[in-house]
């Protein structure tokens, strides 16, 4: 596989994977839940991971080819993050209010992480849209082993870009209770608003 496809695709990759999104929202959320930053970037790798080999396998080119199917995934992807959202305006964290209060554990993290990447319209763009065309039909390389490797890009791209977000999140707003509450505040509203228009959407179509 030419190395220059791979770098070709990591640079539409890294384009999405820096715009502000239900990945951004639900990471800032978990930074502000102090130790539960490891879990949640973990359930986003792990759901991309496994959305890699699901297209591998030739999941994505079924669901791709099935309007139905895609629009069941982006009503449950939307009706999750809403659920999400909902959750984090009811009890939003701050540093304050996280100390000696009962909070999620750290599986119940990692879960949702699994559930916001593996039901993310950006993970389906990606995978089902955008990373077919990056592979070379004519490769001595399997055309699996292709989508592997452009997958596992962006499943370590997004592992990095999310812990440094976490890491400058935390630098930042750790300090600053009420920063910090307004920020979950807006991931609270953007995973809602995320999860409306993909509903929406759908349902205008």
């Amino acid at each position: 596989m030419a190395a220059s496809s791979i770098i070709a695709f990591w640079t539409v990759a890294a384009v999405l994977i820096v715009a502000p999104g239900a990945d951004w929202a639900f990471t800032l959320g978990a930074t502000l839940r102090g130790n539960a930053v490891a879990p949640a970037v973990g359930g986003l790798v792990t759901g991309y991971a496994v959305m890699t080999l699901a297209v591998a396998a030739g999941v994505g080119a079924l669901v791709a080819g099935s309007p139905a199917a895609l629009t069941a995934i982006m009503f449950v992807g939307g009706g999750y993050l809403m659920w999400l959202g909902i959750g984090t305006l009811r009890n939003p964290s701050s540093p304050v209010a996280e100390i000696g209060a009962p909070s999620r554990t750290n599986r119940d993290t990692y879960v949702e992480g699994i559930g916001v990447s593996g039901l993310n319209a950006k993970g389906l763009l990606v995978f089902v849209a955008l990373l077919p065309q990056f592979t070379n039909p004519q490769s001595s390389w399997p055309l699996a082993a292709q989508m592997i490797v452009l997958g596992l890009t962006f499943t370590l791209t997004c592992a990095v870009f999310y812990a440094l977000l976490a890491s400058l999140a935390s630098a930042v707003l750790l300090t600053r209770p009420a920063a910090a509450r307004l920020v979950s505040l807006l991931s609270g509203i953007g995973m809602i608003t995320i999860g409306t228009l993909l509903v929406g959407d759908r349902l205008l179509q």
